[in-house]
Parts: C-alpha cells; structure tokens; sequence
C-alpha cells in the first residue's frame, strides 16, 4: 500500500493559513515531550496498535501522522488507511524552520539503536579476540539491523520503547479520544 505524504513547506503553510489538519505524534511519550509539533497530539505507535478500533472513529481524513522521520508514520498509516504522513517528520519540519515546542532533552530512538547496536558490535568484537565465536553475536546484531532497513521495522528499536526512560507516562486512551474529539 502506497502511502501519501505531506512536506512540511506545505503543512506549515497550510498551520499558518489556520487550515492546520489534525496531526497525531506516533513517537514514545519521551520523544513527545522532547520537542514536537505544536497542536499535534501523541498516540504512540504501541497505543496506535491496541487500540486501533477506539480510535478509527475519531480520526478523520485530514489527519496528518508524524514521527521522527516517517518510518513509524508510515506503519501507522497502514493502520489507518487513508491517512497522511509528513515526509521526513519532525526532522525535516525542524529543518523548514517550522515551530516545534520543546521539553526536556532525550535521545531519540534511533540514537538510541545506534548506542545499543554499536555497543553490542565493539564489546563482542574485543571479546571475540579471546572468547572464540563472540563475534557472532555482533554478526547477529548486524543481520538484524539489516534486516530492520529492508523490512521498515525494528527490533531492537521496539524493545528500546519499553524501557521506562522511554516510556514515560502513557497516554491515557480515554483522554486521547477526548482531544480527537475537541480537535475535530
């Protein structure tokens, strides 16, 4: 399924003519409240997934799904059909010199997969030089990131978001749906 974006010139344009469409945040709450588009409201990817069905009727077509890039984005569009996604995220909104509010500094998950997965690479590396085959653990680690670029998905990036640091406080679906609604 193709998946239809939206540049940030064009939907900064579209916020500053007040014709902003409703922008759903799919990031952890951390990512979130690190820095994030103004108005947008954050259900994460996890929440997205369980509850797809609460949320469908609250969604309209002219909602506009965000992330950090448009990976995530992307997978929640096939989620909800019919939706679009702001190419390039929240990067390239930032890169536009579009406003972003501004919380607390965290990594993202990506920095974080690169920390973990290079960690993993390094120390099975240098062990490998005296416990013979514990450099495949890195080779597994690198099948694995392969893997995650071919398929648009990630492993270690989803077992990363349940880390307390990147959870924070969930979102309460009861409160998501209560702002879809006064957003409409």
């Amino acid at each position: 399924m193709s998946t239809t974006t939206l540049t940030p010139t064009a939907l900064h344009r579209l916020v500053q003519d007040g014709r902003a469409p409703r922008l759903l945040d799919v990031r952890t709450p951390a990512e979130f409240r690190t820095a994030h588009i103004p108005g947008s409201t954050n259900v994460p990817l996890a929440t997205l997934r369980e509850h797809r069905a609460d949320l469908l009727p609250h969604v309209g077509t002219d909602t506009v799904l965000v992330c950090r890039s448009g990976a995530r984005a992307a997978q929640a569009a096939n989620l909800l059909p019919g939706l679009r996604v702001l190419d390039g995220g929240v990067n390239a909104w930032e890169l536009a010199g579009a406003p972003l509010t501004r919380g607390p500094e965290r990594w993202d998950m990506e920095r974080q997969v690169r920390l973990v997965a290079g960690s993993i690479v390094l120390v099975t590396g240098l062990a490998g030089v005296v416990v013979p085959g514990a450099h495949l653990v890195g080779t597994a680690v690198g099948a694995g990131l392969a893997f995650a670029a071919l398929s648009n998905t990630c492993a270690m990036g989803m077992l990363l978001a349940r880390l307390p640091y990147n959870r924070g406080p969930r979102p309460d679906i009861r409160q998501v749906i209560a702002e879809l609604r006064t957003t409409a």
